[in-house]
């Protein structure tokens, strides 16, 4: 996989540079709640526009379903992009229509442009290979060099991310770089204890990963509302908390195989309750109360790990080599239900290993919580494609920047 250094030193100069990023941010309408994404892309944009690349950086947000569609322009994150890199960035208002084709036949040397939301266009995600090779052919026509850095879309096997490498000269950007050696120090070099925090709502998300890290992790801590489906598996009643029985089978196998290879697998032994889901928009206070794991009362619902948990969870995290967290604990975007996220957060902070928050959710929490992600070992940008990666899934946009 070729570098981005090694494709500075061989120059880019007056090339057009097709920068596949990932400016998938929240918006509250246009307003980017997250810029994440952004700041983390922006190094590779700038690298590039300092050594007098023609820049033309493309992306998806949303789920727009192939047809534009102004709720997901991708206009705010143009502009923040331009801040960031303290520059004005031009911005078409179409893929690889009119606006495209003139805004990136108006770059100059070291200027950048960002092109609209890709998925406007129905070849970006379409399963017809023709109709993704179509698209990307088009796209290969705005460019004479191609950088992948969406780490958070290399699980997709889309035009931008898959089928357009294959058309122009190729190279890794430095987020994609950064992400896969963080990778490797989770598969191929870890060091020991290995303890992995999975939360987040359903517990089919996770058990191809579960699956896998079976056989890699010395503990795994689980929480969130996947949580449940494990303590019903265990016998315990869950009241009207989210609960998927049908897997219930599947979660008591892989418990019965942490037992016979010696993985330690931990649940909650206390929960936050209520018969009511918190209000998120107005924050109001919410009514809950704190029970025992076995002890959920069948009208309520669990909507965060409790006290004795979270120390419990800190004492599994005290002496950590390393640690890969994916997933909050609870409803963390109400106040009363962020504890358990918060807490998570702290001992990894605390802990003397290297800490890997692994995107998602879980990376929005430690930011919208008061953070700094600095202080962490690293905070990935792309959950579902850490997550296959460590499940040990080929994932397409790296494949195809293999040479």
């Amino acid at each position: 996989m070729k570098t981005i250094d090694e494709l500075l030193a061989e120059g880019v100069a007056g090339k057009r540079v097709f920068v596949r990023a990932d400016l998938n941010v929240p918006l509250d309408g246009t307003t980017i709640t997250d810029d994440g994404r952004i700041r983390a892309v922006a190094p590779t944009v700038k690298a590039l526009a300092d050594a007098g690349a023609r820049v033309v950086v493309a992306s998806h947000l949303g789920r727009p379903k192939g047809a534009p569609d102004p709720a997901f322009s991708l206009a705010p994150a143009a502009a923040r992009l331009g801040e960031l890199l303290g520059a004005d960035v031009a911005f078409a208002t179409d893929t690889v229509g009119e606006s495209a084709t003139a805004t990136v036949a108006g770059l100059t040397d070291g200027r950048v442009a960002v092109i609209e939301n890709l998925r406007f266009n129905a070849g970006e995600t379409s399963k017809d290979d023709a109709e993704r090779g179509a698209f990307a052919d088009q796209l290969a026509a705005l460019a004479d060099v191609y950088v992948g850095d969406g780490f958070g879309a290399v699980h997709r096997k889309h035009a931008s991310v898959f089928d357009l490498p294959a058309r122009l000269p190729h190279a890794a950007g430095y987020l994609i770089a950064t992400e896969v050696g963080v990778l490797k120090k989770l598969t191929d070099e870890v060091k020991r204890p290995y303890v992995v925090v999975l939360g987040g709502a359903k517990v089919s998300d996770k058990l191809a990963v579960i699956d896998a890290l079976l056989g890699k992790a010395d503990r795994l801590l689980i929480g969130g509302g996947m949580a449940y489906t494990f303590l019903y598996a265990k016998g315990y009643e869950v009241g009207i908390s989210l609960l998927q029985k049908d897997q219930v089978e599947i979660v008591k196998e892989y418990m019965k195989r942490a037992e016979e290879k010696g993985v330690e697998l931990v649940l909650p032994v206390d929960v936050l309750v209520s018969t009511d889901f918190p209000d998120l928009k107005t924050k109001a206070p919410a009514d809950f109360e704190t029970v025992d794991a076995d002890k959920i009362p069948s009208t309520k619902e669990g909507l965060d790990i409790g006290p004795k948990t979270r120390e419990l969870y800190a004492s599994k995290l005290a002496d950590a080599e390393t640690v890969f967290w994916n997933g909050p604990l609870g409803v963390f975007e109400h106040p009363d239900y962020a504890n358990g996220t918060k807490a998570i957060a702290q001992a990894l902070l605390d802990s003397p290993g290297f800490t890997v928050v692994g995107g998602g959710d879980s990376a929005a929490a430690v930011r919208i919580l008061g953070f700094d992600e600095n202080a962490f070992g690293h905070i990935s940008t792309g959950g579902g494609a850490s997550l296959e990666y460590l499940e040990g899934k080929t994932l397409p946009g790296l494949a195809a920047l293999e040479d």
